[in-house]
Formats: C-alpha cells, sequence, structure tokens
C-alpha cells in the first residue's frame, strides 16, 4: 500500500481510528528536507503492511498542522489506538523511521 493523502475528511477514518499503527508525515512543498524524507516515507509505505503510511501538506491542511502542534517539517507522528505514540522533526534514516514506528 502506498502512502494515503491525509486530509481533515479523512484523517479521522485512516488514522485516529485505524486498528494499526500509522506513520503521519506532515511536510510541505517548499521545504528542502521534506523533499528528502519523502521518498523515503513513501517506500515505506510500499514496502510495509503492518502499519499505515500518510501524509500530510500542511500548507494544505492547515487546521491539521495546528491541531497536532507542527511548528517545525519535516515532523513524523506515529499514531497507535487514536493517540499519539512518537514523534520525530527532522530528516532520519529510512531504518530510523521504521524504528520510530515499530517501538512505538
Amino acid at each position: 500500500m502506498s502512502a494515503i493523502k491525509l486530509t481533515s475528511d479523512n484523517f479521522n477514518e485512516e488514522v485516529l481510528m485505524s486498528g494499526t499503527p500509522v506513520l503521519v508525515d506532515f511536510w510541505a512543498e517548499w521545504c528542502g528536507p521534506c523533499r528528502m524524507l519523502s521518498p523515503v516515507v513513501h517506500e515505506i509505505g510500499e514496502e510495509r503492511t503492518d502499519f499505515k503510511v500518510g501524509t500530510v501538506n500542511v500548507d494544505e491542511e492547515p487546521e491539521l498542522a495546528e491541531k497536532f502542534g507542527i511548528s517545525s517539517i519535516p515532523c513524523l507522528i506515529v499514531f497507535n489506538g487514536g493517540k499519539e505514540a512518537k514523534r520525530s522533526v527532522g530528516v532520519i534514516p529510512k531504518d530510523a523511521v521504521i524504528d520510530l514506528v515499530t517501538n512505538a
């Protein structure tokens, strides 16, 4: 499964009500570090079936960014059971992204 484009319309269903952990990448088009991390996030979304991967464009979804207190991007948040379990800000390697989710 590839990364899901998350919006205010589908966030509750896809993330907060998910039966599996969800890795959410908060990003923006103009953000250089986001463009470095984005291919890694999408690759993980293609490879992993034990958790979901979603992305939130903070420029298109400012209310979601505000709701989760996003002040720096890229910001990865792992949701488990509808609640934030872990958070990482900045570019991290692929194995660290996977560890973030599997150890949440």
